[in-house]
Protein backbone atom coordinates (compact mmCIF):
# COMPACT_ATOMS: atom_id res chain seq x y z
CA UNK A 1 0.00 0.00 0.00
CA UNK A 2 2.80 2.64 0.95
CA UNK A 3 4.97 1.56 -1.93
CA UNK A 4 2.31 2.30 -4.61
CA UNK A 5 1.96 5.83 -2.96
CA UNK A 6 5.60 6.57 -2.98
CA UNK A 7 5.74 5.52 -6.54
CA UNK A 8 2.87 7.69 -7.42
CA UNK A 9 4.40 10.42 -5.49
CA UNK A 10 7.64 10.19 -7.15
CA UNK A 11 6.35 9.70 -10.69
CA UNK A 12 4.71 13.16 -10.09
CA UNK A 13 7.17 14.46 -9.15
CA UNK A 14 9.55 13.72 -11.70
CA UNK A 15 6.78 15.00 -14.42
CA UNK A 16 6.70 18.40 -12.61
CA UNK A 17 10.27 18.84 -12.67
CA UNK A 18 10.42 17.73 -16.62
CA UNK A 19 7.52 20.44 -17.04
CA UNK A 20 9.28 23.35 -15.64
CA UNK A 21 10.62 25.24 -18.07
CA UNK A 22 14.05 26.76 -17.41
CA UNK A 23 14.11 30.32 -18.13
CA UNK A 24 16.71 31.29 -20.63
CA UNK A 25 19.59 33.27 -19.46
CA UNK A 26 19.96 36.86 -21.38
CA UNK A 27 23.30 37.56 -22.64
CA UNK A 28 24.31 40.48 -21.31
CA UNK A 29 24.81 43.46 -23.78
CA UNK A 30 27.67 45.19 -24.18
CA UNK A 31 27.18 48.53 -24.38
CA UNK A 32 30.50 50.77 -25.65
CA UNK A 33 31.31 53.63 -27.60
CA UNK A 34 33.44 52.21 -30.78
CA UNK A 35 30.67 49.54 -31.05
CA UNK A 36 27.96 52.32 -30.76
CA UNK A 37 29.40 54.54 -33.07
CA UNK A 38 30.02 51.58 -35.68
CA UNK A 39 25.62 51.27 -35.74
CA UNK A 40 25.72 54.60 -36.99
CA UNK A 41 26.65 53.99 -40.11
CA UNK A 42 29.04 55.62 -42.38
CA UNK A 43 27.71 59.23 -41.61
CA UNK A 44 29.62 58.31 -38.49
CA UNK A 45 33.04 58.07 -40.52
CA UNK A 46 32.17 61.72 -42.02
CA UNK A 47 31.19 62.97 -38.04
CA UNK A 48 34.68 61.76 -37.56
CA UNK A 49 36.39 63.33 -39.90
CA UNK A 50 35.03 66.63 -39.02
CA UNK A 51 36.13 66.23 -35.76
CA UNK A 52 39.33 65.40 -36.34
CA UNK A 53 39.90 68.80 -38.87
CA UNK A 54 37.82 70.77 -35.90
CA UNK A 55 40.55 69.37 -32.67
CA UNK A 56 43.05 70.01 -35.37
CA UNK A 57 42.05 73.76 -35.88
CA UNK A 58 41.50 74.49 -32.53
CA UNK A 59 44.39 73.32 -31.11
CA UNK A 60 46.12 75.35 -34.37
CA UNK A 61 45.01 78.57 -33.73
CA UNK A 62 44.71 77.95 -29.54
CA UNK A 63 48.61 77.92 -30.37
CA UNK A 64 49.12 80.80 -32.84
CA UNK A 65 47.17 82.98 -30.35
CA UNK A 66 48.71 81.73 -26.65
CA UNK A 67 52.24 82.58 -28.85
CA UNK A 68 50.90 85.85 -30.23
CA UNK A 69 49.49 87.65 -27.18
CA UNK A 70 52.86 86.79 -25.18
CA UNK A 71 53.37 90.65 -25.38
CA UNK A 72 56.58 92.15 -23.00
CA UNK A 73 55.40 94.65 -20.94
CA UNK A 74 58.24 96.53 -21.66
CA UNK A 75 58.19 96.11 -24.84
CA UNK A 76 56.72 99.81 -26.03
CA UNK A 77 58.63 101.77 -23.74
CA UNK A 78 61.78 100.38 -25.04
CA UNK A 79 61.06 101.17 -28.50
CA UNK A 80 59.78 104.79 -27.29
CA UNK A 81 63.06 105.41 -25.49
CA UNK A 82 65.11 104.23 -28.36
CA UNK A 83 63.18 106.76 -30.78
CA UNK A 84 63.60 109.53 -28.26
CA UNK A 85 67.17 108.77 -28.23
CA UNK A 86 67.14 108.79 -32.27
CA UNK A 87 68.01 105.11 -32.22
CA UNK A 88 65.72 104.00 -35.36
CA UNK A 89 67.73 100.88 -36.08
CA UNK A 90 68.29 100.21 -32.67
CA UNK A 91 64.36 100.27 -32.03
CA UNK A 92 63.48 98.02 -35.44
CA UNK A 93 66.27 95.42 -34.00
CA UNK A 94 63.97 95.22 -31.11
CA UNK A 95 60.84 94.64 -33.29
CA UNK A 96 62.39 92.05 -35.05
CA UNK A 97 63.99 90.43 -32.25
CA UNK A 98 60.30 90.02 -30.75
CA UNK A 99 57.97 88.09 -33.01
CA UNK A 100 54.72 88.83 -32.43
CA UNK A 101 51.69 91.08 -34.26
CA UNK A 102 52.23 93.76 -32.25
CA UNK A 103 56.03 93.36 -32.98
CA UNK A 104 55.49 93.56 -36.54
CA UNK A 105 52.49 96.50 -36.50
CA UNK A 106 55.28 98.09 -34.36
CA UNK A 107 58.59 98.11 -36.18
CA UNK A 108 56.03 99.23 -39.70
CA UNK A 109 55.55 102.07 -37.71
CA UNK A 110 59.30 102.68 -36.78
CA UNK A 111 60.03 102.39 -40.43
CA UNK A 112 58.19 105.58 -41.24
CA UNK A 113 58.61 107.10 -38.42
CA UNK A 114 60.12 110.39 -40.46
CA UNK A 115 56.83 110.66 -42.13
CA UNK A 116 53.94 112.18 -40.91
CA UNK A 117 51.83 110.91 -38.15
CA UNK A 118 48.83 109.91 -40.98
CA UNK A 119 50.86 108.06 -42.69
CA UNK A 120 52.38 106.46 -39.45
CA UNK A 121 49.24 105.10 -38.11
CA UNK A 122 47.44 104.04 -41.93
CA UNK A 123 50.97 101.83 -42.08
CA UNK A 124 50.56 100.74 -38.19
CA UNK A 125 46.60 100.01 -39.19
CA UNK A 126 47.04 98.19 -42.44
CA UNK A 127 49.39 95.70 -40.64
CA UNK A 128 47.33 95.10 -37.47
CA UNK A 129 44.50 94.08 -40.04
CA UNK A 130 46.96 91.63 -41.96
CA UNK A 131 47.69 90.03 -38.12
CA UNK A 132 44.25 89.83 -37.66
CA UNK A 133 43.31 88.35 -40.47
CA UNK A 134 46.18 85.66 -40.07
CA UNK A 135 44.83 84.72 -36.52
CA UNK A 136 41.25 84.21 -37.99
CA UNK A 137 42.24 82.22 -40.93
CA UNK A 138 40.80 78.69 -40.25
CA UNK A 139 37.90 80.07 -37.97
CA UNK A 140 34.71 79.82 -40.38
CA UNK A 141 35.94 76.36 -41.06
CA UNK A 142 35.08 75.44 -37.34
CA UNK A 143 32.14 77.59 -37.15
CA UNK A 144 30.93 75.35 -40.54
CA UNK A 145 31.72 72.42 -38.79
CA UNK A 146 30.19 73.66 -35.77
CA UNK A 147 26.86 74.35 -38.14
CA UNK A 148 27.22 71.75 -40.31
CA UNK A 149 27.76 68.61 -37.75
CA UNK A 150 24.26 68.06 -36.11
CA UNK A 151 22.62 68.63 -39.58
CA UNK A 152 24.87 66.23 -40.38
CA UNK A 153 24.00 63.59 -37.38
CA UNK A 154 19.76 64.94 -38.17
CA UNK A 155 20.00 63.23 -41.87
CA UNK A 156 21.50 59.83 -40.58
CA UNK A 157 18.29 60.16 -38.10
CA UNK A 158 16.09 60.49 -40.94
CA UNK A 159 17.74 57.82 -43.28
CA UNK A 160 17.87 55.68 -40.40
CA UNK A 161 14.31 56.03 -39.86
CA UNK A 162 13.35 55.64 -43.50
CA UNK A 163 15.00 52.14 -43.32
CA UNK A 164 13.40 51.19 -40.43
CA UNK A 165 9.82 51.34 -41.52
CA UNK A 166 10.61 50.51 -44.95
CA UNK A 167 12.10 46.97 -43.08
CA UNK A 168 8.47 47.13 -41.40
CA UNK A 169 6.87 47.41 -44.62
CA UNK A 170 9.00 44.19 -46.62
CA UNK A 171 8.14 42.21 -43.25
CA UNK A 172 4.57 42.53 -43.63
CA UNK A 173 2.33 41.10 -41.05
CA UNK A 174 5.32 39.33 -39.74
CA UNK A 175 5.81 42.66 -38.26
CA UNK A 176 8.13 42.61 -35.27
CA UNK A 177 9.24 45.37 -32.52
CA UNK A 178 12.74 44.87 -32.74
CA UNK A 179 12.45 45.92 -36.69
CA UNK A 180 11.56 49.56 -35.22
CA UNK A 181 13.50 49.39 -32.02
CA UNK A 182 16.58 48.51 -33.67
CA UNK A 183 16.58 51.17 -36.51
CA UNK A 184 15.74 54.03 -34.19
CA UNK A 185 18.50 52.92 -32.18
CA UNK A 186 21.41 52.92 -35.15
CA UNK A 187 19.27 56.39 -36.23
CA UNK A 188 19.74 58.17 -32.82
CA UNK A 189 23.49 57.39 -32.76
CA UNK A 190 24.27 59.64 -35.29
CA UNK A 191 21.86 62.10 -33.73
CA UNK A 192 24.15 62.28 -30.71
CA UNK A 193 27.43 62.14 -33.14
CA UNK A 194 26.98 65.11 -34.91
CA UNK A 195 25.29 67.24 -31.58
CA UNK A 196 29.00 66.10 -29.87
CA UNK A 197 31.30 67.07 -32.49
CA UNK A 198 28.87 70.35 -33.14
CA UNK A 199 28.69 71.64 -29.23
CA UNK A 200 32.50 71.03 -28.92
CA UNK A 201 33.34 72.45 -32.48
CA UNK A 202 31.02 75.94 -31.14
CA UNK A 203 32.24 76.28 -27.95
CA UNK A 204 35.96 76.41 -29.70
CA UNK A 205 35.15 79.30 -31.97
CA UNK A 206 34.10 81.24 -29.47
CA UNK A 207 36.68 80.31 -27.24
CA UNK A 208 39.19 81.06 -29.72
CA UNK A 209 37.28 84.09 -31.08
CA UNK A 210 37.18 85.43 -27.54
CA UNK A 211 41.09 85.47 -27.05
CA UNK A 212 41.32 87.07 -30.49
CA UNK A 213 39.48 89.72 -29.71
CA UNK A 214 41.49 90.05 -26.05
CA UNK A 215 44.79 90.19 -28.58
CA UNK A 216 43.10 92.81 -30.61
CA UNK A 217 42.47 95.31 -27.73
CA UNK A 218 46.35 94.54 -26.66
CA UNK A 219 47.48 95.89 -30.28
CA UNK A 220 44.95 98.37 -30.25
CA UNK A 221 46.43 100.17 -27.18
CA UNK A 222 49.87 99.25 -27.95
CA UNK A 223 49.58 101.67 -31.34
CA UNK A 224 48.09 104.59 -29.27
CA UNK A 225 51.14 104.14 -27.26
CA UNK A 226 53.52 104.15 -30.14
CA UNK A 227 51.56 107.01 -31.79
CA UNK A 228 52.41 108.92 -28.86
CA UNK A 229 55.48 108.81 -28.49
CA UNK A 230 55.83 109.45 -32.46
CA UNK A 231 54.15 112.28 -32.17
CA UNK A 232 56.00 113.73 -28.87
CA UNK A 233 59.42 112.63 -30.85
CA UNK A 234 57.95 114.89 -33.99
CA UNK A 235 57.22 118.16 -31.42
CA UNK A 236 60.55 117.28 -29.93
CA UNK A 237 62.46 117.99 -33.02
CA UNK A 238 60.45 120.65 -33.92
CA UNK A 239 61.38 122.74 -30.73
CA UNK A 240 65.23 121.78 -31.43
Amino acid sequence: MIEPMLFNFLQTAVDAAEAVEVAPVQEELSFSLISMAAKGGWLMLVLLALSIVAIYIFGKKWWAISQAGKIDKNFIKDVDNYLMEGKVRSARALCRRSDTPVARMIEKGVERIDKPLGDIRIAVENVANVEVAKLEKGLPALATIAGGAPMIGFLGTVMGMVQAFFNMAQAGNNIDITLLSGGIYTAMITTVGGLIVGILAYFGYNFLTAKITGLVSKMEAASIEFLDAAQARKEAKSEM
